[in-house]
């Protein structure tokens, strides 16, 4: 079965972007040795990718005319209306998480779920019981403020197993943790 995983980057201090959504502290890190590969990897095992719509928004904004996902259908929770890029497979919806997993799991196939950015929307799948693994590189600066990686409501969560740790370049450490057992899942 596919597991839903939040791969994310964060500062040193648990933020995963500033309070007016800058990312610049994160982009300068861009090129950074082992980055590239990490990124890759995980992609390799990605089949549907599920965002929030402040994340779809801020893409619009950064790479306009270009969807970094052309392969890979994509699920947006908003309250807005979009119109997708040429070529993209999104799928616009609006309600509570638990009503699509089935369907993003489906998309999926033998392969996992990609929960790209918004700790907002993380936290609505963690706090669902729902959300599998994180997956967090943490970025050496600190912000001092701005949105949190997991802001959960129903904190504080099981304890979490560290399943693999890596270190690349520029002072990045890439930590993989697998949720313990939730309400309504067991581990595997």
């Amino acid at each position: 079965m596919s597991r839903l995983q939040y791969f994310v980057a964060q500062s040193l201090d648990g933020f995963i972007a500033t309070s007016d959504d800058n990312l610049a502290w994160l982009l300068q890190f861009d090129g950074f040795e082992g980055g590239g590969e990490s990124y890759e990897a995980f992609m390799a095992g990605v089949g549907c990718i599920v965002m929030g719509g402040e994340t779809y928004t801020w893409l619009m904004e950064h790479e306009p005319g270009k969807w970094p996902y052309p392969d890979t259908p994509c699920w947006v929770f908003t309250h807005h209306e979009y119109s997708p890029p040429r070529g993209a497979d999104i799928t616009f919806v609006r309600g509570d998480v638990r009503e699509f997993m089935d369907d993003f799991r489906a998309e999926a196939g033998d392969k996992n779920v990609w929960l790209v950015g918004g700790g907002e929307l993380a936290a609505q799948f963690a706090d669902a019981g729902l959300l599998d693994e994180i997956i967090v590189s943490i970025i050496p600066v600190v912000l001092g403020a701005g949105k949190q990686l997991l802001p959960i409501k129903a904190g504080p969560t099981p304890p979490l197993e560290l399943v693999a740790s890596n270190t690349m370049g520029r002072g990045i450490v890439e930590l993989r943790y697998r949720l313990g057992s939730t309400p309504d899942r067991a581990p595997d």
